[in-house]
């Protein structure tokens, strides 16, 4: 039996989330996103109403939302502001290996302290010269005792410069990681990171930049046995899976932000004047807005689909593909269609839609380019 209808539940978390993007990120979204500012009296007012850390089971102080759960509320966020959606989504990010990997020894250690106060996570997979190619990485780490050793650095990672825990992928070989992985947790104590561990300025990006991304270097920093995830040699394997349990939620700020651009437009053509009459009579711009629509429904579809796979206990590496290559590049058609809907206008800071164009550029990079997608695709395609 397929149900599209949503519980009385998830209707009612739907509606918070909605309120929450309405009432606190969308007024201050784009002050933020001119200063390039961290928006951390948002991210404490959606820590107070439960919005950050859905995957984290209730056992351990969490929500314990299901995939369709989680899904609803990223969209809602995204609909304000895709940036403030991924600081809060690289927390969910960072913690499902954890959740998915860790032993109930190390998830009570870890993910109780995010639940109890706002703290951040980071999730350190990409480097300088291993993005899409994880496999090829060059951050170490040697066994010596009852320690790893790790050496290497990390790049554009999510909230580096606010986050307290770190899920940092290794390996005991350079160039091999898809058989010496190593996925190790890496704390902050009181504030203070490990020695020898660097974060480094944060990048002045395009888009999305309320959200903190910036470099880590490691130099001999040391990090216990005990907070590996995992065995050894299955990092790469821990990493795998936690981006085929996150990557619905690029589907989901994507249909966010398309939404939006949508909306923007559906109300600018209704009250824009040309030629005598309001530009939404014209074919021209019903045609846009029509496959604007369709574009973003198509999406959410595949998006749901993906986040129900996950809650049947059946991940679809396919399936989750589709959902993040065809979110992602509709939300950067849709948001380039809003700006053309609006003219001279939209290319200008007066109006919003210039900064969605520029924040959902991000979503065909982040978490396996869309390229990379549809290799993935393509192999399983292969496979069947």
């Amino acid at each position: 039996m397929i149900d599209f209808e949503l519980t009385d539940e998830q209707k009612a978390l739907q509606d918070t989330a909605r309120k929450f993007a309405r009432n606190e990120i969308i007024p201050v979204a784009g002050e933020y996103d001119e200063k390039g500012e961290f928006p951390q009296k948002v991210y404490e007012k959606a820590h107070e109403v439960g919005l950050m850390n859905l995957c984290v089971p209730e056992e351990f102080g969490g929500l314990g939302a299901s995939f369709i759960d989680t899904y609803l509320v990223v969209e809602e966020i995204a609909y304000g502001c895709v940036g403030v959606g991924t600081s809060m989504m690289a927390n969910e990010l960072a913690l499902m290996p954890i959740v998915l990997d860790g032993t109930d020894e190390q998830k009570k250690r870890f993910l109780t302290p995010v639940t109890e106060k706002l703290r951040f996570a980071s999730f350190g997979l990409s480097e300088p010269n291993a993005g899409s190619d994880v496999a090829g990485m060059q951050t170490t780490c040697k066994r010596e005792g009852d320690f790893y050793i790790v050496n290497g650095s990390k790049q554009w990672i999510t909230n580096a410069g606010h986050a307290e825990l770190f899920v940092v992928f290794t390996t005991l070989e350079r160039g091999k990681a898809h058989k010496a992985g190593v996925a190790l947790v890496i704390e902050a104590k009181d504030g203070k990171l490990p020695e020898g561990m660097t974060v480094l300025k944060k990048e002045n990006k395009m888009g999305q930049r309320a959200s903190d991304t910036r470099a880590i270097t490691f130099d001999n920093v040391k990090v216990p046995v005990a907070n590996r995830l995992g065995e050894e040699g299955q990092g790469f394997m821990v990493a795998m899976r936690t981006l085929d349990h996150t990557r619905p939620m690029i589907s989901a700020s994507a249909v966010g932000v398309s939404r939006r651009a949508l909306d923007e437009s559906v109300a600018y053509a209704k009250d824009r004047k040309q030629f005598g009459q309001p530009i939404a009579g014209f074919q021209a711009i019903q045609f846009m807005l029509a496959d604007m629509a369709k574009a973003t429904h198509a999406a959410r579809l595949l998006g749901y689909q993906s986040a129900w796979a996950l809650d049947q206990k059946k991940p679809s590496p396919l399936v989750s593909s589709y959902a993040k290559c065809f979110g992602a590049d509709t939300a950067m058609e849709v948001t380039t269609n809003a700006v053309q809907i609006f003219g001279g206008y939209g290319y200008t800071k007066d109006y919003p839609v210039e900064k969605l164009m520029r924040d959902a550029k991000l979503l065909q990079i982040y978490e396996g380019t869309n390229q990379i997608q549809r290799v993935v695709i393509a192999r399983e395609l292969m496979r069947e």
